[in-house]
């Protein structure tokens, strides 16, 4: 399991750019959420990474007997 990060970077002008890595779907936009409401500041620009279009794929082992047909 890959571990998630935030990477922020903030420029000498104070503005600040925030990058998701290891949240898959859009899990990252509640983390984000949750760094705007700590800096109290706002996304202005935003572009998704390859992780925001994948899924994560968990299943416990009542799900995996019943695709299995046991």
């Amino acid at each position: 399991m890959e571990e998630k990060k935030i990477i922020i970077k903030i420029t000498e002008d104070g503005k600040i750019f925030a990058e998701t890595s290891g949240m898959k779907g859009k899990q990252c936009l509640e983390y984000i959420q949750i760094l705007e409401e700590l800096l109290e500041a706002e996304t202005i620009d935003s572009e998704f990474t390859h992780e925001y279009f994948e899924t994560n794929v968990v299943m416990n082992e009542t799900q995996w007997q019943m695709i299995k047909g046991e």
